[in-house]
């Protein structure tokens, strides 16, 4: 049976959501499902905007013929080859052999690639060209990596729709929703069209922000993405979300907090931090990402002005969960955070030195220095250098300059096993040292960095 809703006149949502597969591109919970949107155009020429998942194509052949209704398709829009987005069109153009593809250039190769097929009816577009069915006028901009190469978007002139491909998506199920005044977005919403952006388009705000700068000389009224709600009320609450999100700008001044513990020392130490903060009036957010996907860390990460990152030392190294979330950090290009570290290991604590080697890859990272670093567990007085961390972020949040700090005395030298890791603290290490640990000779030692 057909499920379908209008858009505009002669518009129609024909697209499904799938609430049965638990992950979306293989990589990101959708515990609230996910839509696949696809429009379908009643002109004198009919227009299919995109296909759909495979997940649910059943369903979208059924609304197709529905509103069809037995005319024929004249032309199918492809603004994007992802298969979530055209799984569906070899199948479709089996179904109608009559209709005319249009799609950029570079598509016109992904759909040999992805269907082993040439439309038999193509029509490669570029920037500026246009098409008329009738009534409406379609007009074509290139949105290279929003977020594939070959992406493009449309603008109908006459009802003013933009069809923006994968921008200003959202994850979730529709739910019987279309428009996205018919739920509280900014409440319901908004923290899973952030996830939705950072994770699958994040890495590419410079692309996303000129997208926007071309749809800024636009006369738009509304907006069909293909995920996620139709916006046709309040678009510039969600192009402004998008313009911070594409500039790389925090939507919070506050802390999110991340941390990676074995047997909880480093979990205590981030919790107490977070109360600290809390008690001076900070945002926070707390996350364990042992139990946390990286996707919803991520996304708070973009949402957050400074970031806090806590792991135990896990085979001398970084400890496996937090160390994947920081490669994630660094793939998707955040810039302009504010970092404090703490780090902790029974013998040789070395997570901090190799969390910050990784963060400062990314452009406009700041460091505080006020690292923590533990010796399995928080030691007696340690609470005070957590209070000066605490103190730090606010400070730095408020653009409160930190005082003059007095002339500290001489750091205390030390000397690394570098078969094992253990650290021998002192000027000089005697050599008859063996180490305690793997009893290898002190020429198995070097001086700590």
């Amino acid at each position: 049976m057909h499920c379908v809703r209008p858009v505009a006149e002669n518009l129609f949502w024909v697209g499904a959501s799938d609430r049965h597969h638990p992950l979306f591109e293989n990589a990101h919970p959708i515990p609230n499902g996910m839509s696949y949107n696809s429009y379908l155009l009643l002109d004198e020429k009919t227009v299919l905007l995109d296909t759909i998942d495979q997940s649910v194509q059943g369903q979208f052949f059924e609304n197709i013929e529905h509103v069809l209704d037995g005319r024929s398709l004249d032309y199918v829009i492809v603004h994007h080859m992802e298969p979530d987005h055209a799984a569906a069109l070899g199948d479709l153009l089996v179904r109608h052999p009559e209709a005319t593809v249009v799609c950029s250039g570079m598509a016109v190769n992904m759909i040999r690639q992805f269907h082993r097929v040439t439309p038999a009816k193509l029509l490669p577009v570029k920037e500026g060209d246009s098409i008329s069915t009738g009534h409406h006028t379609f007009t074509f901009y290139a949105a290279p990596m929003v977020h594939w190469p070959e992406v493009m978007v449309s603008y109908e002139s006459t009802e003013k729709i933009l069809f923006s491909a994968d921008a200003f998506g959202t994850f979730g199920a529709l739910d019987g929703v279309l428009f996205a005044d018919e739920v509280d977005f900014d409440r319901d919403c908004i923290d899973e069209a952030r996830r939705y952006y950072t994770n699958i388009v994040g890495k590419y705000g410079p692309q996303v922000t000129a997208l926007l700068k071309k749809a800024s000389s636009l006369d738009i009224r509304m907006i069909c993405p293909l995920h996620g709600p139709v916006w046709r009320k309040d678009l510039d609450y969600m192009i402004d979300k998008h313009l911070k999100w594409a500039s790389y700008e925090p939507e919070v001044q506050g802390v999110m907090i991340a941390f990676a513990s074995v047997y909880g020392g480093t979990e205590t130490a981030a919790t107490i931090l977070a109360a600290r903060l809390r008690e001076k009036g900070v945002p926070v957010a707390l996350y364990d990402v042992s139990k946390t996907h990286p996707s919803y860390v991520l996304s708070e990460a973009f949402k957050y002005s400074h970031l806090v990152f806590a792991s135990t030392t896990y085979n001398n190294g970084i400890f496996v969960t937090m160390e994947n979330l920081l490669h994630d950090i660094v793939a998707h290009c955040l810039k302009n955070r504010t970092v404090a570290l703490i780090q902790n290991g029974s013998w040789a604590p070395a997570s901090g030195k190799l969390m910050r080697q990784l963060l400062e890859k990314l452009e406009g990272f700041r460091f505080l220095d006020t690292m923590v670093t533990l010796k399995s567990a928080l030691a007696p007085g340690q609470d005070q250098e957590l209070e000066a961390m605490a103190q730090a972020l606010y400070d730095d949040i408020h653009g409160i300059k930190a005082q003059q700090e007095p002339e500290s005395a001489p750091k205390k030298k030390g000397f690394i096993c570098t078969v094992c890791g253990f650290i021998y603290e002192g000027d000089t290490l005697p050599d008859d040292f063996v180490c305690p640990l793997c009893r290898r000779p002190a020429s198995a030692f070097k001086p700590v960095e």
